[in-house]
């Protein structure tokens, strides 16, 4: 969700209005920042829920006094809250996958402590299973988001108030053509991100029932604003591609000092500068009119990978923090994940992410679906060797293969592991790491996708006889 730029409402009179060669030549310059892919961060976000009973809304004075008590922790991780409450972690960027993965451990290891002294704990699923979109945050921003997404319809509340994910964040790329060149990576993406996608579904309820959908998180994605939600047009190089889509994309809201902040209708970014009404926008209002777009791929200087579902248990989120660090990052397994999904554009055809019917079988379909079942087993093949050129902790490896045979080699997804939601208050899916390396009752690959019985006492370590993550220096454990 993109947060507010303090003190820049975009209202001073001594600032420089925009024009359009203006803007567009800063859309270029700073979306797509490109060298050696080198830096990989990852953002976080988790619902907050009771420990005992998950099922039930947080009282609003309880987890006021818990989001106090998180925000005085010494975190390497930028820490926000999103409107209906739930927690984000952002971390910084890291020179290493391993650097990534044990400061954000670190992190979680000390807000889980925290919060579990209120009695709460960080859930990952996609949406929230019970509970119906209640916005606990009451600010200018998030009042105007509230009403232009209800111009959509219902999914923007939901968005905004009942859904979390893990956003891995990677270099644009290289300059130059090839594996690692920032339009390879582009085209790489927007056709991976299906397959990440179905991998990693995680949300098959919403509001006590089943929705039909393994993601219904990016089905919600699919419902909202398109404009503000769609990947850009094909035809252009991602540099004018993405500015005109910026520019061609309706303002949000336009703010000001004081009182609500007005919310205009099919205003686009371009219109406004040409109009200059109700004020000429400057760069502060373009820097805010960025965050407040959501296409499952954002260049923000590097790529946001924005499609991904949050995951079960306290160690679920590494696995696709590691399987596209190691996808985009490492050269050869970048080749061959490229030739892998390029057939997929034909199955995705002329519509662009996510509302195509690639994607729309990735969040309906999940590993159910063939052809993303049979790209996803050559990527996650190509990740686990990449992993190891690429100096991942065993851990990361041993995470990243129990998650491979247990769902991609089956091709099932971590929705067809998960009960009913009468069910989901066992605290094994809030405390333990069952849901990613506990006994699986599928017996053969090709059992068919659907969700198993749950077994007594599958609630070990990440894996018997195996350490888990390793303590970041001056931080706990990750517990």
């Amino acid at each position: 969700m993109g947060l507010d730029i303090p003190g820049a409402t975009g209202s001073r009179p001594d600032a420089a209005p925009l024009d359009e060669s203006g803007a567009e030549d800063l859309l270029r310059g700073i979306c797509f920042k490109t060298g050696p892919p080198r830096t990989v961060g990852v953002e976080l976000e988790w619902l907050i829920q009771d420990r005992e009973h998950p099922h039930l809304p947080v009282g609003q004075e309880r987890l006021d006094s818990a989001v106090e008590a998180v925000r005085a922790l010494p975190l390497s991780a930028a820490l926000t809250f999103e409107p209906g409450g739930q927690l984000e972690l952002s971390s910084q960027p890291a020179g290493s996958l391993t650097e990534c993965v044990e400061t954000t451990a670190a992190d979680l290891a000390a807000v889980r402590a925290s919060l579990g002294a209120a009695g709460l704990a960080p859930v990952g699923l996609g949406v929230d299973p019970w509970q119906s979109p209640r916005r606990r945050l009451r600010e200018p921003r998030y009042d105007a988001m509230e009403a232009a997404l209800d111009r959509a319809g219902p999914a923007g509340r939901a968005m905004m108030c009942t859904s979390a994910s893990v956003q891995v964040c990677l270099d644009a790329g290289e300059e130059e053509p090839g594996p690692l060149g920032y339009g390879r990576r582009w085209q790489l993406a927007h056709l991976l991100g299906a397959v990440l996608v179905a991998a990693f579904a995680n949300s098959p309820f919403q509001r006590g029932r089943r929705t039909g959908w393994r993601s219904t998180r990016q089905s919600l994605w699919a419902d909202l604003d398109p404009g503000r939600t769609l990947a850009p047009g094909s035809g252009r190089a991602p540099r004018e591609a993405w500015a005109a889509h910026v520019l061609d994309t309706s303002v949000l809201c336009i703010r000001c000092e004081d009182g609500p902040w007005d919310v205009p209708e099919g205003l686009t970014f371009r219109e406004w500068i040409r109009t200059g009404s109700p004020r000429p926008p400057v760069q502060a209002d373009l820097d805010y009119h960025l965050t407040t777009l959501f296409p499952p791929i954002r260049p923000r200087g590097h790529l946001e990978l924005r499609m991904i579902d949050a995951q079960s248990g306290p160690d679920g989120w590494l696995v696709p923090l590691a399987v596209a660090t190691a996808l985009f990052d490492d050269p050869e397994a970048a080749e061959t994940v490229y030739r892998t999904v390029k057939p997929l554009a034909e199955t995705a055809g002329a519509p662009a992410a996510p509302r195509n019917p690639l994607w729309t079988a990735a969040a309906r379909d999940g590993l159910a679906d063939p052809e993303l079942r049979a790209a996803a087993t050559v990527c996650f093949g190509a990740a686990l060797p990449a992993l190891e050129r690429m100096g991942a902790s065993q851990t990361v490896r041993d995470t990243v293969a129990a998650f491979t045979d247990r769902y991609v080699a089956r091709g099932r997804c971590p929705a067809d592991d998960l009960p009913d939601p009468d069910a989901l208050t066992d605290l094994g899916l809030l405390t333990d790491r069952s849901l990613l390396t506990g006994t699986d009752p599928a017996a053969t690959p090709d059992v068919p996708a659907g969700p198993p019985e749950r077994t007594a006492g599958a609630h070990e370590g990440l894996l018997p006889g195996r350490s888990t993550f390793p303590p970041h220096p001056g931080k706990a454990a990750s517990a």
